[in-house]
């Protein structure tokens, strides 16, 4: 046998390193038995994922919004490092803004950037007189250097081309809310009883909207309207229509099936019945503005769904989740 001094190196540090192994196990490892074959292994579930929000940056910070009353700015865009080779300003670009030190400002400080465009009302809106001031939502600044009365801020984020003469307001995080499962749209949904009115504005000057678009309602706070509150977007029966009935398109009850040479009948098949079932086939025939009127009450159209991402005084602003077709503006609103 040979000793522990004739032993070559590498037996010797593989001895050593398995002592410390077996030395620092906890005890329970050491005197613990075979597993039972039987018993389920613990699973530690993963924490379960959050719900994804119902609008991105581009629709939560960019949409715009109606105040009632505009709110008071900190400064505004005054020039910019390529000001001598042009006038609009993106994302990455160095501008300068009129506050300084002496207004508080500080270097790391966030700003939003504001476009007001002026008092808005709609044709559209039950609620007389102007619904307040239509505010665009530019872009966001970041303050990388301070002097006394003039700070260089970098753009963050540019929801359009920034200007000379845009207002800054001090960055304020919303909350969006988080999107349900997803579900088909009830194209047939009895009305809530709920509040209900217009969509009276879209963003980027579009007058028909889809998913994902950011549009404005007449529905603010003082409808009791809240953040994340869920809106059905409908027609009612005979408005928002593309169809003007005047005469019929096709009126006549003669002229379909026969011709000079096969006289194969003379009956149309692209006409409205006659009224009178088993008469002459001249005789009248029904006009769907009759139909219509003398109808019992139908369905309303359900187009799509909004969610309200900002609430201001008389307005709300909203994204679109789903929709069954495409949304104008004009359409009704409800709470759901």
């Amino acid at each position: 046998m040979r000793s522990c001094d004739t032993l070559p190196p590498c037996k010797v540090l593989l001895l050593l390193l398995l002592f410390c192994a077996f030395a620092h196990a906890p005890a329970s490892a050491q005197t613990q038995g075979p597993r039972n074959p039987n018993e389920s292994p613990t699973l530690v579930a993963p924490e379960a994922r959050r719900p994804a929000p119902v609008a991105r940056a581009s629709e939560s910070v960019c949409g715009g919004f109606v105040e009632q009353a505009p709110q008071s700015s900190v400064g505004q865009i005054v020039g910019a490092e390529q000001e001598r080779e042009r006038r609009i300003f993106a994302e990455g670009d160095l501008v300068f803004v009129d506050a300084g030190a002496q207004a508080g400002v500080r270097v790391g400080q966030e700003f939003s950037v504001v476009r007001p465009r002026g008092q808005f009302r709609s044709k559209f809106s039950s609620k007389s007189g102007s619904l307040g001031v239509y505010t665009q939502e530019v872009g966001r600044l970041r303050v990388v250097r301070v002097r006394d009365r003039v700070a260089v801020a970098e753009v963050r984020l540019a929801c359009a081309d920034l200007l000379v003469g845009d207002l800054l307001r001090p960055a304020q995080e919303r909350p969006v809310p988080a999107a349900r499962p997803e579900m088909a749209l009830d194209r047939f949904a009895e009305p809530t009883g709920k509040q209900t009115g217009r969509l009276v504005l879209a963003r980027a000057s579009r007058e028909m909207v889809s998913r994902d678009d950011v549009v404005v309602v007449d529905l603010g706070a003082e409808d009791g309207v809240k953040v994340g509150d869920y809106l059905t977007v409908f027609r009612p029966k005979e408005q928002g229509t593309l169809v003007h009935y005047g005469d019929e398109i096709a009126a006549n009850a003669r002229d379909g099936f026969e011709s000079e040479e096969y006289r194969g009948g003379g009956h149309s098949n692209q006409s409205q019945r006659v009224k009178k079932v088993d008469g002459p086939k001249k005789g009248p025939t029904v006009k769907t503005p009759a139909i219509h009127r003398a109808r019992p009450s139908v369905p309303r159209q359900v187009v799509g769904e909004l969610v309200v991402l900002r609430v201001e005084g008389r307005t709300a602003t909203a994204v679109v989740t789903r929709v069954a077709q495409e949304i104008h503006t004009g359409d009704a609103v409800e709470v759901q």
